[in-house]
């Protein structure tokens, strides 16, 4: 490692050492250098022959990328709805998935205006929140979770946003921490079976916001039987691909109005809407 380097020369090195560890290596070189430097595309193209020093920090980043650590956190952004947020250990990565959880509450709900009360648990990094803030600018919104480090995330994104009157933040489980009468409830909770195998990235990402339980769906029953007994009109809550028939066996001689179940941009069921 040299202190100075052009940038084609860099990226030739960083290249080299990314190939034995992660797929795409050239790719993930050049997205390593341009977070690192502040700068896009079009500035890696037209610059391949510019002099890059001080590149301590940028080769420790490989080094990390090497040990299978999650891009985003290396570089603490994470892109999600077409928007820029901070991101780092202690809060689940956005999955791009979850922007269908999003799509699902504005089809659901198409008054733009309403003054809603919406919750969300398991705020996580607050892109939820946010997105829907953004989208519904009367509407009110508490965002709940159980992590205190997920908190201080979140609060990093909703100032960047300029959101903090309008998204209060509180610790606690599910939804335990809320007094106030609620008109939508949306959640990402946990829903992976305890024990899977992940893959060794996801080590990395807080497991409380991953294992849902011995079976994986305990959580959003939980979250199903508070949406029943306080009357919450809208619920939208990403699940996992193989939990439809038991959600609906749960619901079974409930009474609701309806549910609505939802697919991923891999066909799979990824959500679902219950209507009260």
């Amino acid at each position: 490692m040299r202190s100075k380097y052009i940038v084609k020369d860099l990226l030739r090195e960083m290249t080299e050492l990314l190939s034995p560890h992660i797929e795409r290596a050239s790719r993930e070189a050049q997205l390593l250098l341009m977070a690192h430097l502040n700068e896009d595309e079009l500035w890696l193209i037209t610059h391949q022959n510019s002099e890059v020093s001080d590149t301590k920090e940028l080769f420790e980043w490989v080094k990390r990328r090497c040990e299978n650590e999650p891009f985003e956190y290396i570089t603490n952004r994470v892109s999600f709805y077409s928007e820029e947020f901070f991101i780092k250990e202690g809060a689940l990565i956005p999955r791009p998935e979850t922007e269908l959880l999003i799509d699902e509450v504005f089809k659901t709900y198409e008054n733009k205006n309403a003054s809603l009360t919406f919750v969300e648990v398991g705020v996580g990094s607050g892109i939820i929140s946010i997105m829907l803030a953004k989208h519904y600018p009367n509407a009110r919104f508490i965002a709940v979770d159980i992590s205190q480090n997920a908190l201080d995330i979140a609060e990093v994104n909703i100032e960047k946003f300029g959101l903090s009157r309008r998204i209060e933040l509180r610790l606690g489980s599910l939804l335990e921490p809320i007094n106030e009468k609620i008109d939508y409830l949306v959640s990402n909770p946990p829903y992976i079976e305890d024990g899977i195998d992940l893959e060794s990235n996801l080590s990395y990402e807080p497991q409380n916001a991953l294992f849902g339980g011995k079976v994986g769906d305990e959580l959003i029953k939980k979250l199903l039987d508070g949406v029943l007994k306080q009357k919450i009109k809208f619920f939208t809550c990403e699940m996992g691909y193989d939990q439809q028939d038991r959600i609906q066996t749960y619901l079974k001689d409930k009474n609701f109005k309806s549910i609505e179940f939802y697919k991923d941009y891999s066909d799979f069921d990824r959500g679902f809407t219950l209507k009260v």
